[in-house]
């Protein structure tokens, strides 16, 4: 095909002839010529061992609950190691042992105690022991290192005395509840939500789009944001109660809350009277071993710091930490199922500060002697506890009188498996 006079000449395609070599295939680029693009040539999949493909396929099969929890499991049991391995460095090992046999003996009272609760709230026995998990390994672990932190930190910047009273009065009480509370916020956070469909994004901008259009045709008006807590995880013992100006938490919801901050604070108390009481022993031995070098007969008095520490955090205060914890969990679950405005925004940071001030109040007693201890004790912690104990006997006559509910429709809570 000629071109006009005083016009330029028109790129060029150069095909391949059939039946050409791989040169042919290959056009040389040239100046006024462009190569057409053919079929891709696609390299040959690399076949994968026999085992490597089964556990390659075992992995894919599992769900989000099931790797998920295998997840939870193995930092729980990391932290469980970790946190053995921090007291063995205070209390050496032979205290290590005696402080565990003795942290153990009041365990059963006060878990008997909260089993007692749950028939109540019908709690599972996973999130239980999930909960109890956290306590003794994950929030003692935070909570020893967090709490080294700030007391090299308020000593350097405050001074010894006054450094130590504010680690022992505020720092403690906030560190370690927030730590003890976490575990009720990993239970809600929604990680156990299975897709809907494998085209997350195609699936939410149809849903966007029919939500918006009625069936007539017409627009929808637009909707409100959702609140905070429909977008945590609906747990079947922290339903919300249904509209209206006297809706408020049923029994259920608030023994629930109470047995799983309990529970969380059960664990805790566990390690650390492990803790105390290790470090007691260790330090009398040591001074058994001292009378022995002056020449003095040893006796049972050169115990009496391991005796002290187990009448005093064993006997007389094994429900301390649960009664702290139990405000943090009666706080979330007013906050996670009123239909209140007010209190659902505000008894969640109530409960916790509640429970941090109670903390702390216990911490600056030990620092008034026997005889301001004792006051406190009897002015404040046994109020409290009489009153949770009439709390938890209130939610349990009332949950026996209320009907028991028809199950819930098959496939209602398939969207949400259990962990």
């Amino acid at each position: 095909m000629s071109c006009p006079s005083g016009g330029s000449a028109p790129a060029t395609v150069s095909l391949p002839a059939a039946g050409a070599g791989a040169a042919a295939d290959r056009p040389t680029h040239t100046t006024g010529t462009r190569r057409i693009p053919g079929p891709r040539v696609r390299r040959a999949a690399v076949p994968l061992p026999p085992q490597a493909g089964r556990l390659l396929h075992r992995l894919t099969s599992l769900r989000r609950p099931a790797l998920s929890s295998a997840l939870a499991a193995g930092a729980l049991a990391g932290s469980g190691v970790l946190i053995l391995h921090l007291v063995q460095r205070q209390t050496g090992t032979t205290g290590l042992l005696v402080g565990l046999a003795l942290a153990i003996l009041p365990l059963p009272f006060v878990l008997g105690s909260l089993a007692w609760l749950n028939r109540t709230a019908r709690v599972p026995l996973r999130h239980i022991l999930f909960c109890l998990a956290w306590g003794a390994c994950a929030a003692t672990t935070v909570a020893i290192m967090a709490n080294g932190w700030a007391s090299d930190f308020l000593i350097a910047h405050q001074g010894t005395a006054r450094g130590e009273t504010l680690v022992a009065e505020f720092a403690t009480p906030l560190i370690e509840e927030s730590a003890k509370a976490a575990a009720l916020l990993l239970l809600l956070l929604p990680f156990h939500r299975r897709l809907r469909c494998r085209t997350e994004r195609t699936c939410a901008l149809l849903a966007r789009q029919l939500s918006a259009i009625r069936p007539d045709g017409s627009p929808r008006p637009p909707v409100p944001p959702r609140r905070a807590r429909a977008r945590l995880r609906p747990l079947p013992y922290f339903r919300p109660a249904p509209p209206g100006r006297r809706a408020r938490s049923s029994p259920r919801t608030l023994a629930a809350g109470t047995v799983l901050g309990s529970i969380t604070a059960s664990g805790f108390a566990f390690t650390e009277n492990a803790l105390y009481l290790g470090r007691a022993f260790t330090d009398d031995q040591q001074a058994r071993l001292d009378s022995i070098g002056l020449g003095e007969p040893p006796s049972l008095r050169d115990f009496d710091g391991t005796v002290h520490t187990f009448v005093l955090r064993g006997l007389l205060s094994p429900f301390a930490h649960p009664l702290f914890t139990a405000l943090t969990g009666l706080g979330i679950a007013i906050a996670l199922t009123t239909a209140r405005r007010w209190p659902a925004r505000l008894a969640a940071p109530a409960g916790l500060l509640l429970a941090i001030t109670l903390h702390g109040s216990w911490n600056a007693a030990a620092g008034l002697g026997t005889d301001g201890f004792l006051l406190v004790y009897a002015l404040v912690m046994v109020p409290c506890f009489a009153a949770l104990v009439c709390f938890a006997v209130w939610a349990r006559t009332r949950a026996s009188r209320q009907p028991v509910r028809t199950a819930a429709a098959p496939g209602r809570e398939s969207d949400f498996p259990s962990a």
